[in-house]
């Protein structure tokens, strides 16, 4: 196949695989939902890295040495359609993976087990939505939406199919934190939007 060096080679319209997504190389980064192309927002702000590297702190502090991986964007997560093609690439900002045998040196290939998503400005519809609906249909048994401007997390687990949103958390206004899947992993909110 040949290479694709600029993103308006690309026809939007169309419905792209693993395969396509492989040749291109440009620096826009983008994701591939059922197909689609999907542009990521430019390079994350500050703030949001801030925040990511806050949320990897807990993250990599709980689980080393135990059986599961964290990783970090960008981070190629590979999910199947229901034809077995790959016809969907995202890169979570963050995910934690305990069946390591989805790994491979390109990424994970099928869900993560803990998916965490910080809003930037001009993303919320795409996480609060696209994602949400994906990591929901693809079985992510918990899904974390991280909002900055609003210092507040949304955390979603997955039952019976369905993602149970649990009571949302503010910083100031309720100080820890807890994973449903991972009862032991607790942390304090306002541990998150540090600076």
């Amino acid at each position: 196949m040949t290479a694709i060096t600029d993103i308006n080679q690309l026809d939007f319209s169309k419905n792209y695989t693993y395969a396509d997504y492989l040749t291109w190389h440009f620096k826009e980064k983008i994701e591939l939902i059922k197909g689609k192309i999907i542009a990521m927002s430019p390079a994350p702000t500050r703030r949001h890295q801030d925040i990511a590297q806050n949320i990897n702190r807990i993250l990599d502090n709980f689980f080393y040495k135990k059986p599961c991986k964290v990783y970090f964007s960008p981070f190629d997560v590979r999910l199947y359609s229901p034809s077995k093609d790959i016809t969907t690439v995202v890169q979570p900002d963050l995910c934690v993976i305990c069946d390591l045998n989805k790994l491979d040196d390109k990424g994970c290939l099928g869900s993560p087990d803990l998916v965490v998503e910080i809003v930037s400005p001009g993303n919320s519809k795409k996480e609060m939505g696209i994602k949400f609906d994906l990591y929901e249909e693809v079985g992510v048994r918990e899904y974390w939406i991280v909002n900055p401007g609003e210092e507040t997390i949304l955390i979603y687990v997955l039952q019976d199919g369905k993602y149970i949103g649990m009571r949302p958390l503010a910083k100031g206004e309720t100080t820890t934190a807890h994973s449903v899947i991972f009862p032991e992993l607790n942390f304090n909110v306002a541990d998150v939007f540090l600076e």
